[in-house]
């Protein structure tokens, strides 16, 4: 497995399930992935969410994306640090690819919408067959 595996994994299966830090609390919720390509991991979110804000004051996540097949299925973790994007490309594209930001007043040049990927970090693949082996890492 490498990188590009990664990559189609997660645009294929984009409902995935982010992990920050609350005060020494674990908080963890399930998102609509935005994609990836060869720069990150791309999500895309509003500011009147908590998480950004958790995220600001400790970068280090994992996201956990999953994909069933039959009993059991494929799991994909990424960890890593994100970084905040702050491009007016991005913004457009963003709001191009998610017209449903429309509906919540969210342009590409609102204060509410808040762009970041994880670019490095370390990922990994789960299924019942390597269940019990030591987890191989793809360092990205």
């Amino acid at each position: 497995m490498n990188i590009q595996d990664c990559i189609k994994f997660t645009n294929e299966n984009p409902i995935c399930y982010l992990a920050t830090t609350e005060n020494d609390q674990p908080r963890v919720r399930a998102l609509g992935f935005w994609f990836a390509d060869e720069t990150g991991f791309y999500f895309q979110t509003s500011s009147v969410k908590e998480f950004p804000n958790q995220l600001l004051l400790n970068p280090k996540t994992e996201a956990c994306f999953y994909h069933h097949e039959g009993m059991i299925g494929t799991m994909l973790r990424i960890a890593g640090s994100v970084e905040f994007c702050h491009d007016r490309e991005l913004n457009e594209k963003a709001v191009n690819d998610r017209p449903f930001l429309k509906n919540f007043g969210i342009t590409a040049d609102s204060p509410k919408l808040v762009i970041f990927r994880i670019a490095h970090g370390e990922a990994s693949f789960w299924t019942m067959e390597n269940n019990l082996k030591p987890k191989e890492y793809i360092e990205f």
